[in-house]
């Protein structure tokens, strides 16, 4: 079949291109995201999630660019948002994770998984109205980009959204937006109480039905710094995601957040990994919010920390293929160090998904890393995308993975080693655990 890469099971590197696990609507804010042509996929949020930005799923109603989850006013409507052959298929499939796509969201999300975006380069969150104190470190999302956080209330009265970072040399940056700045207004509407995937919807233009808006259109951002009221139009411009940050915590701990696997984050993990641990360093790899990407990345990902082996088996329409882990001929960690050699956290929560989960569960099962925070979501399932005669392409369940021990992820998720539900204090807990940890000999 296309793109499979299974056949040969001995241990080593995965062709780039080949299977693809990812959440729809959060790799890319209020557009489709998903696989190349002829690749597997798994698709995330079910019909009628408010997650969900696909358009129909079967037994569901379609979902708004928005990500509201609000149907099509009309059937004309429906024919112009979306490819009539994919809405038959995937409403006849009676598959909750199937989803149609017109031509144009193919191509959007295919752009979404090389990690490239149209948006003004920040990133907002939400914050108490009275005090400005935000909700940890969740209920953040990038403006254009993306950030695997699903929407949730600010604990407190009204939430307002604020400019948590700007990106250098981006569209904001160049227009004076700072961080701290509140915004009030976007493209004209009020966005103070507004989920933060609709603010960023709003910012990249993709709360239109026709998607996500070209680079070089604008948007006007009506601002409070200090008590003074701003206005500034930024031009939205192309993009690349961050999809991998790295951060020093002291005490030789060292913070590899991973934001999506899209296109090159496998590798930027491994340079991590090799580059900024220190040799008698730990590392907490964060995966909150994950919300999937790329398999091959996550395999690769996971190279920077086993030394080959199996990653996770496939269920391929009732055949078993299984993914390994590249083995470590030359020592790829710090100083030729051991990839097995320092002590690993994986932080995970409700937003921890698809591709990021079979990833924990690698780590889990084979005894690498302690595992910290929440149950993951559960997407397991693969999905093939299917091109349709009008260019609409239609996503199908074909098969699943497992973990190395055998565990289906689908609709169980993966329980934590210690379960820690409050986000900053998950960050403790696992400072903590590796304090505990000595590096392998």
């Amino acid at each position: 079949m296309p793109g499979s890469w299974f056949l040969d099971t001995r241990p080593r590197r995965s062709r780039r291109g080949a299977l693809t696990l990812v959440f729809v609507g959060v790799l890319a804010t209020g557009a489709a995201t998903g696989s190349f042509g002829g690749e597997l996929t798994a698709l995330g949020s079910p019909a009628g999630s408010d997650a969900a930005a696909h358009r129909t799923a079967a037994g569901g109603s379609g979902a708004g660019g928005d990500g509201k989850g609000e149907a099509p006013g009309n059937a004309r409507e429906a024919r112009e948002r979306a490819g009539d052959d994919a809405d038959v298929v995937v409403s006849r499939s009676g598959d909750r994770w199937s989803a149609a796509y017109t031509a144009r969201e193919y191509a959007q999300l295919r752009r979404a998984l090389e990690g490239g975006y149209v948006g003004v380069g920040i990133s907002v969150r939400q914050t108490h109205t009275g005090d400005g104190v935000p909700r940890g470190d969740g209920g953040r999302s990038h403006g254009g980009s993306r950030d695997g956080r699903q929407d949730g209330p600010v604990h407190g009265r009204r939430t307002a959204i604020e400019v948590d970072r700007v990106r250098p040399g981006s569209p904001a940056d160049d227009a004076g937006v700072r961080s701290g700045d509140r915004l009030r207004s976007v493209a004209g509407q009020p966005v103070t109480g507004k989920p933060v995937t609709s603010v960023v919807a709003l910012l990249r233009g993709s709360d239109a039905p026709s998607g996500a808006a070209a680079p070089g259109t604008h948007v006007t951002l009506h601002l409070v710094r200090d008590g003074r009221e701003l206005t500034r139009t930024l031009r939205r411009a192309q993009l690349t995601t961050e999809s991998v940050r790295v951060r020093r915590l002291g005490d030789g701990v060292t913070r590899i957040k991973v934001a999506a696997f899209t296109r090159g984050a496998g590798e930027r993990v491994r340079e991590a990994v090799r580059e900024q641990v220190p040799a008698d360093g730990a590392i907490v790899l964060d995966l909150r919010g994950n919300s999937g990407g790329l398999v091959d990345e996550a395999v690769t990902a996971a190279s920077a920390f086993l030394d080959g082996g199996l990653v996770a088996t496939y269920d391929d329409n009732g055949r078993q293929r299984a993914l390994y882990a590249e083995r470590d001929d030359a020592g790829s960690g710090a100083g030729g160090v051991d990839v097995e050699r320092r002590p690993v956290v994986v932080l995970v929560d409700s937003g921890t998904m698809s591709a990021a989960e079979l990833l924990t569960g690698a780590l889990q099962d084979r005894g690498r890393a302690v595992v910290v925070g929440s149950r993951t979501f559960g997407k397991g399932s693969v999905q093939m995308p299917e091109h349709q005669s009008d260019g609409s392409v239609a996503e199908l369940t074909v098969g699943h993975y497992t973990t190395p021990s055998g565990r289906d992820v689908e609709g169980r998720g993966l329980t934590p080693d210690l379960a820690v539900h409050d986000t900053d204090a998950a960050m403790q807990r696992a400072r903590t655990v590796l304090s505990g940890l000595e590096a392998r000999s």
